[in-house]
């Protein structure tokens, strides 16, 4: 399978989907720290930058699965709560790179309040947009205390599913953001603007990848270590008080001071996502994709 991730924050879906054996195509962050933190973990990965500048038809044909934790922030109670308001209502925004990349999967996270958003209109309209691009859709609320974490963290996810899209099965062709209709293997070249969307791939050429499930793998194949060994709470990196242990975030964040870390990281693993229940819901998908 393979995986890219938008609003990706520190890498929560692209860890699971590693977990998994699945390769990580591209991700997409804005934020210096968190795209750091990527650059470190998925080295091979391209990185983008602003959604609003992303023109994901490029990827049209090799990405299976599309996932993303899209802002809460305009839903979230802690919040001011703006909704469709608030600038970071970027669903929109997400939606446009599916429409454009054409996965066969996508995995949508925010936060429980979404449901009851101004009656969830925002929880319908994520719905209806994916079924218009020819999406079945089923929402879940999970918990990461699901999987086990010591505390309870509600969150609503969207998993959607189009049996002809996706890898080989896709369109050939696609509507980019500009208007232009380009082929699957179209490669326009990359756009290097002052603050643009440039993938920073030091080199990497995106090879186009066709679905890795057409073999059907047994399970005793899959390159997924026992949940108790690899993902465990006990041994799970985590963020503390004094950031005194292990945090999972690498040294190498050059010109930050301890406060900004501090701040910034605890920022990050606020805003993340839990990789233990994408983990969850990967191994369902995967599972489908086996016997379908």
């Amino acid at each position: 399978m393979n995986h890219a991730s938008l609003f990706s924050g520190i890498g929560g879906f692209d860890l699971a989907a590693e977990w998994m054996g699945w390769q990580n195509v591209f991700n997409c962050e804005w934020e210096e720290f968190p795209r750091k933190v990527l650059k470190h973990h998925f080295p091979n990965a391209i990185q983008y930058g602003d959604i609003k500048e992303l023109d994901a038809t490029t990827h049209l044909g090799g990405v299976d699965i599309v996932t993303g934790g899209f802002p809460c922030q305009p839903y979230s109670l802690a919040g001011k709560r703006m909704g469709k308001e608030d600038e970071r209502h970027l669903w929109p925004e997400m939606c446009r790179v599916i429409r454009e990349v054409q996965p066969r999967w996508v995995v949508g996270e925010n936060v429980r309040g979404l449901i009851g958003w101004n009656g969830g209109m925002v929880f319908d309209e994520v719905q209806a947009d994916l079924e218009a691009e020819g999406y079945e859709v089923t929402p879940y609320v999970l918990p990461a205390a699901a999987v086990g974490a010591p505390h309870r963290r509600d969150r609503v996810w969207f998993v959607a599913y189009a049996h002809d899209k996706g890898g080989s099965h896709g369109p050939r062709e696609v509507q980019g953001k500009d208007g232009e209709i380009r082929q699957r293997n179209d490669r326009p070249e990359p756009r290097h603007a002052s603050g643009g969307n440039a993938p920073d791939t030091d080199g990497h050429e995106f090879q186009r990848r066709n679905r890795q499930t057409t073999e059907k793998r047994p399970t005793k194949d899959r390159r997924i270590e026992p949940f108790s060994q690899c993902q465990s709470w006990q041994t799970f990196p985590t963020i503390t008080a004094v950031c005194g242990t292990n945090d999972g975030l690498p040294k190498e964040l050059d010109g930050l001071t301890f406060p900004k870390w501090r701040r910034e990281s605890i920022k990050a693993f606020g805003n993340a996502i839990v990789p233990q229940v994408a983990l969850q819901i990967f191994k369902a998908i995967e599972q489908y994709e086996l016997h379908i």
